[in-house]
């Protein structure tokens, strides 16, 4: 066995203890996958590519990749389609865009009452999310699988208490209320180490151009407490894991 299909195994290990535990995968699910064209998402394909070969348990998977005309960024989509092809999972194209400011004329007096423009963050994660729920329905998927690794939840938890005095994260599963649908994130078990070095093994192709926003964020400060914290306490990441366990925030209903 290569050490690559090694690492395999262990990353597939977390991947199978996390639909287990939390309850992420049933017969006849049909699951749609955000594939942003990151290591993270290219690996999520992946992992449930090969699970749906197994048939334990029993479940189709297609993939969306949504291009956003207002951010310059980009992915090589003939890759991506390559990557679904080789694992026989069928990829949709969707483009869509934003506005970053209310669309004001150059005399028209600005109104007092006016709300601030919402943050290109936002309005670009809102966007996506409705593309992605638009499209779930469409095919008539109950699930949307998103590539959350376990950095992701924890450095999400330390943000909402830092910025917005609560504690809690991206669950690993999310019940919609509205909608017969559920968000989950099968990879919350797998640290992103173990992604970063299972994509160079692999040679995923990297992000012909990264968002611009993405490194001036308040999840990038939560990223170096997080790490801090790491440094200071080997155990923290299993502390912080445990407590958001203990506080049930890891399966929700929305």
């Amino acid at each position: 066995m290569t050490e690559k299909d090694k690492l395999f195994k262990k990353i597939e290990r977390l991947f199978v203890r996390a639909w287990t535990t939390y309850g992420l995968l049933t017969d006849n699910d049909n699951i749609l996958i955000g594939l942003s064209g990151g290591k993270d998402s290219l690996l999520l394909t992946e992992l449930l590519a090969r699970r749906a070969r197994i048939q334990h348990p029993q479940f189709k998977v297609e993939a969306i990749h949504i291009r956003m005309e207002s951010i310059h960024y980009e992915t090589d989509t003939c890759y991506l389609q390559h990557f679904c092809d080789t694992l026989g999972v069928r990829l949709h194209l969707v483009t869509t865009s934003f506005q970053t400011s209310p669309s004001n004329s150059d005399t028209e007096e600005p109104s007092p009452t006016a709300h601030a423009p919402k943050p290109p963050c936002f309005l670009c994660s809102w966007q996506r999310r409705k593309q992605l729920f638009n499209m779930a329905q469409q095919l008539g998927c109950n699930k949307i699988a998103l590539g959350h690794h376990q950095d992701d939840l924890l450095h999400t938890a330390i943000m909402n208490l830092l910025y917005q005095g609560r504690f809690g994260t991206m669950p690993a599963r999310l019940k919609m209320k509205k909608m017969p649908l559920q968000i989950i994130r099968p990879m919350c078990l797998i640290p992103e180490k173990l992604i970063i070095q299972y994509a160079e093994m692999s040679h995923y192709e990297k992000q012909t151009k990264q968002c611009p926003y993405e490194h001036d964020t308040n999840r990038t400060t939560a990223r170096h407490f997080f790490e801090e914290a790491e440094r200071q306490n080997p155990e923290a990441r299993f502390s912080l894991w445990n407590a958001l366990e203990r506080e049930d925030k890891l399966i929700e209903d929305y």
